[in-house]
This record gives structure tokens, sequence and C-alpha cells, in this order.
């Protein structure tokens, strides 16, 4: 395929086929992008970066830069994309170090203006990040998550599927899956229904998981009483046992309940 004079493609990257890329782009040697991809103008992809089929990257992104970390030293590792993901205008995606090699956005993701995924990241398909949503290293969001903008998430921390983080948030504690949450600090303000119900939950299931974060969040329970209820009083379920592992699990901790009042309960 001709490209426009400005495009640099170094020949050693692997470009797929029906790849649309336009004026002022850059391709490093260690690069490998999938069919149907439209890239530009004005993109920096860099040594390292793996994007998948169907993606569209828009004027500024830079995927695969190298860490913002001190501790990296040139070692090889990757960013990978996931398929049919957007990447809108300058947004950055640093590549992993030797931490894990890697770092993953997942497919079907829209990844919006300004937004930055630092190194060793991983995130989840069908993730939307809003304008200026900024990750620092070894975050973790699963699948179905929503940021919206302007949120700033501390390092380490894990974000459970289906939730959603209201704009301007600070993230420092893990959020648990299937919530929303926002104020400062970072509190539980209920369940995500309308996401949910979006994805196919039904009535029962949603019901199911508010019974079970009224009693974590809305009770006043410490979590060890608070997980001790649930596993007696609520029937098991796949949501249950995904919720009660993700508690177990978090050695960052999770983000703090609220009152009657809406006030966060210390």
């Amino acid at each position: 395929m001709n490209y426009h004079q400005s495009v640099f493609i170094h020949p050693e990257a692997k470009i797929g086929s029906n790849v649309r890329i336009l004026p002022f782009t850059y391709i490093a040697g260690d690069v490998e992008i999938g069919d149907n991809c439209e890239i530009g103008p004005n993109v920096s992809i860099l040594d390292g970066a793996r994007i998948g089929a169907h993606c569209r990257i828009f004027p500024g992104a830079v995927i695969a830069a190298e860490p913002q970390d001190l501790k990296y030293s040139g070692e090889k590792t990757t960013a990978v994309v996931g398929d049919y993901t957007t990447i809108r205008e300058c947004v950055t995606i640093n590549k992993g170090t030797s931490f894990s090699n890697k770092t993953i956005v997942g497919s079907n993701c829209l990844i919006m203006a300004y937004s930055h995924i630092a190194h060793d990241c991983v995130i989840g398909d069908h993730v939307i990040m809003c304008n200026c949503a900024n990750l620092a290293g070894h975050v973790v969001i699963e699948d179905y998550v929503t940021i919206e903008g302007v949120v700033a998430i501390q390092q380490f921390v894990h974000i459970g599927m289906y939730a959603f983080v209201a704009g301007g948030s600070l993230v420092r504690k893990n959020v648990p899956p299937y919530i929303k949450v926002a104020k400062e600090p970072l509190m539980f303000m209920g369940v995500n229904k309308i996401g949910m119900q979006r994805r196919g939950f039904d009535k029962e299931t949603i019901n199911k998981i508010e019974q079970i974060y009224k009693l974590l969040f809305v009770k006043g329970m410490n979590v060890t009483n608070a997980v001790k209820s649930i596993q007696e009083s609520i029937s098991d379920s796949t949501e249950k046992e995904y919720i009660l592992n993700f508690i177990k699990t978090s050695n960052k901790g999770i983000i703090k309940g609220r009152n009657k009042n809406g006030n966060s309960v210390k």
C-alpha cells in the first residue's frame, strides 16, 4: 500500500492488510499492527507496540513509549492493544517494565483524549476511559468498567468489573465490582444498575448484588463482620463468590462505605 511521503514506517514493522496510515505518522521497527486499522495523522507507534485489528488511533497518540519509571533500564517490553479499540487524541500508553514485561489494553475499549495508561497496567475489554483519565503504574481495570473524566488512579489499584468511577475522583483504594463510586474521600454510592441492565443482568441478580453491598457498605459493620454476614445470609451465586474473592484478595484495601446521611464511614 502506498502512503503519504511524510509517513515513516520502519522496514521491519509488521503491518496488516487494509491499514490506513495518515500523514506525519511514525512507526518503529518492533511494531505489529493488525488488519483494517486507521492510524493518524501525527501518531507515534514505538518499539514494543502490538496493536490488534480494526483499531482507530487518533492524532497525537503515542503508543509504547518507554515507562516513566526510574527502574526501567531499556529491557525489551511491550504495549498490547486488543481488537476494535479506539484511542483518541493525545492518549499515551507506556510499555511495561521487567515487573510484568507488558502493558495491556483490551478489545472494544474507548480511551478518550489526553488519557494516560502507565507501565504494567492491565485494562480489560469494553472499558471506557473518558477525557484526561490517568492511571499510574500497575493498575488493573476489569471488563466493562467506566472511568469518567479527570480521574486519577493510584499505582497498584484494582477496579472490579462493571464498576463506575465518577468524574474528578481520586482513587487510592480498590473498587469492588458492580458499584458506583464518587466524592472525596472516594466512597460507595450504590450499585451500577444502569450498567448491569445494559449488559443483560436480570432484576433478581441485581437485587442480590444490592443486598451484598448494603451489608458491606451501608449497615456500618467492619469488613470482617460484613463478609461473615454475607456468607451466612445471601444465597450462593457467581456474583457473590466474585465479590467476596475480590475483597479477600484486596491487599491495598477497598473504598469506604457511607452512612444514612451520605457521609463517608470512617
